[in-house]
């Protein structure tokens, strides 16, 4: 049986970590440092190289779980673009629908990490392509078996409905797990989500979206809207359906949590990773967990992401069928 063909679309960054004693959290951890002086050199103790972004993390999670994982956006020939193609391409994943030229430039993340594994990006967004997906080959769409967008930079809802729509046309299933540029009009990308088969949001983003109060109702009520739902809450678990049965789960394990970088990602490309290769709610779910959670103990996006085959442990889990 050959391997699902998953597309990610979306932007990717190079990121730089920084840790030091000096970057704790205070009043509550609602703000991150006390001062960055002017004139003032503030030393470092960690200096960490990687890449990120949303869809090239997908990507990873989905190469390394043996699926042919594909990526598709513009770069160009700076650095950071050649660095993120070179991570891209030694794990595995098909960039040969990356669009290189000299007008994009790869997006760059500073990445200020808290003492307590919270963090300050300082993001520059790079120049990459917009709302009508110029020099996008969206062909490839139609060769996948899904499609997972997310992160979409300048193109926002208008190439997220550009993708959604051309993958309806060509039978391709779609997984979101919008970002920023997405959310920011939840009337507008409700109306996307009866094209969408799998939605992966958190507690918060989800009320944008459905009423409700508990992770329960609102599983039950987006289930109206799409035929998976994911309704993740931090520390607290996650909540899923597809209709059939209920999944409600804690956390994975109890670990130091290092670097949130990358972890929601983490969690909805290893949903999908399972999923995909005909795996149960529960059992995606339980890998989604680790996946995650893996990736907290590490600094960066990427470092922690599980490997085919990885020996998981149980977790705190219910399920029942759907009434």
């Amino acid at each position: 049986m050959a391997a699902p063909k998953i597309l990610a679309i979306g932007k990717t960054v190079q990121d730089v970590f920084l840790t030091s004693d000096e970057f704790d959290p205070h009043q509550e951890g609602k703000v991150m440092y006390t001062h960055l002086p002017l004139g003032l050199k503030m030393e470092v103790e960690h200096v960490t190289f990687g890449t990120g972004g949303n869809a090239g993390n997908v990507a990873v999670t989905l190469a390394r779980q043996g699926v042919h994982a594909s990526y598709m956006w513009t770069l160009g020939l700076d650095p950071a673009s050649e660095t993120i193609l070179r991570e891209l391409d030694h794990e595995g994943v098909d960039t040969s629908h990356v669009v290189q030229t000299n007008k994009y430039q790869a997006g760059y993340s500073t990445i200020l990490i808290a003492t307590n594994g919270e963090r300050t990006i300082l993001n520059h967004r790079g120049v990459s392509t917009g709302p009508r997906g110029t020099d996008l080959d969206f062909k490839a769409i139609a060769e996948a078996d899904w499609v997972y967008p997310t992160s979409l930079a300048n193109g926002g809802l208008d190439l997220l409905r550009k993708v959604i729509d051309y993958a309806e046309k060509n039978d391709t299933k779609v997984m979101l797990n919008p970002a920023g540029p997405e959310l920011a009009e939840p009337e507008k990308l409700k109306t996307l989500l009866e094209s969408v088969d799998i939605l992966c949001v958190n507690k918060e983003e989800m009320q944008k979206l459905v009423h409700g109060e508990t992770l329960e109702e609102l599983v039950h009520h987006a289930l109206n809207l799409v035929p998976v739902v994911i309704v993740s809450d931090g520390p607290n678990g996650v909540c899923a359906s597809d209709g059939k049965t209920m999944v409600k789960a804690g956390m994975y394990e109890d670990v130091k949590v290092v670097d949130r970088t990358g972890a929601g990602d983490a969690f909805a490309s290893g949903f999908l990773s399972q999923w995909v290769q005909g795996k149960s709610l529960k059992d995606s779910i339980v890998f989604a967990s680790a996946n995650s959670t893996s990736v907290v103990r590490y600094i960066g996006a990427k470092a922690g992401i599980l490997h085919k085959n990885v020996k998981l442990h149980d977790m705190p889990l219910h399920e029942q069928p759907l009434k």
